[in-house]
């Protein structure tokens, strides 16, 4: 059995983890996920929110070690929380996630490629502080092969996402990129290129990269697929 805590990316919760969390309990694993701070049902406020504050919350919600898995943003939480306390992540799982690179944030290693899909449907806040997706793009950017009903659940859910998190580089990096990490490219992905996943991957060992042939929301267009990878990710 492992011990899988799952972190959601941008304007995301807990939520999104609905039909994995089953999916993985059913094979016998231990899974739970977070809101992060300002994400779901978690009241911090957005002026609050940084990086640190996202890890220290992933941290509090361990209490045995676990096998951490990011999606798209949540690559970045989750990799600092390791450089925290690596004593308490067995692993690092990066869904079409982000993978830290030495002294640059997100939104620079999204520059980093010449494809911008999501640029166009970002709508900042009127003090720059956050953003959320324009509701009229998500299907098409994270959800467009999903189950019906899933567009109409996610818009229910969707929150602002600070940016000061998405402008800080991981501290200690490198006490991180000791534990295993595996990378699991989504090839339908328009939201993050999958060009852009696949040179992520390639700083992970060959047999620790992954694809699903699924767009950005794996866990609602395949959980069960995205279960039994995981599952073999953990194996011994």
């Amino acid at each position: 059995m492992a011990r899988f805590l799952l972190v959601h990316g941008s304007c995301h919760g807990a939520w999104c983890w609905r039909d994995v969390i089953p999916a993985l309990q059913a094979l016998g694993h231990q899974a739970d996920a977070i809101d992060l701070p300002s994400h779901g049902a978690d009241t911090t406020p957005l002026s609050e929110v940084t990086l640190p504050l996202y890890a220290e919350a992933i941290l509090a919600a361990i209490e045995e070690p676990v096998i951490l898995v990011g999606h798209s943003m949540g690559g970045y939480p989750i990799t600092q929380a390791a450089a925290i306390a690596p004593e308490k992540v067995a692993g690092l799982v990066y869904l079409c996630a982000y993978m830290p690179m030495e002294g640059m944030g997100l939104g620079d290693m999204r520059k980093l490629s010449d494809e911008q899909p999501l640029l166009a449907a970002i709508r900042p806040s009127a003090d720059r502080q956050s953003f959320s997706f324009d509701p009229a793009e998500v299907e098409r950017l994270f959800y467009h092969d999903c189950p019906p009903g899933t567009l109409d659940y996610a818009l229910a859910h969707l929150t602002p996402q600070a940016v000061k998190p998405q402008i800080t580089p991981v501290e200690g990096l490198a006490r991180a990129e000791v534990l295993p990490r595996d990378y699991i490219v989504c090839s339908q992905d328009r939201a993050i290129p999958p060009s852009a996943q696949r040179d992520m991957a390639a700083r992970v060992p060959e047999g620790r990269r992954h694809v699903l042939a699924a767009s950005h929301s794996p866990f609602f267009a395949m959980p069960d697929a995205l279960a039994d990878l995981l599952s073999e990710i953990a194996a011994p």
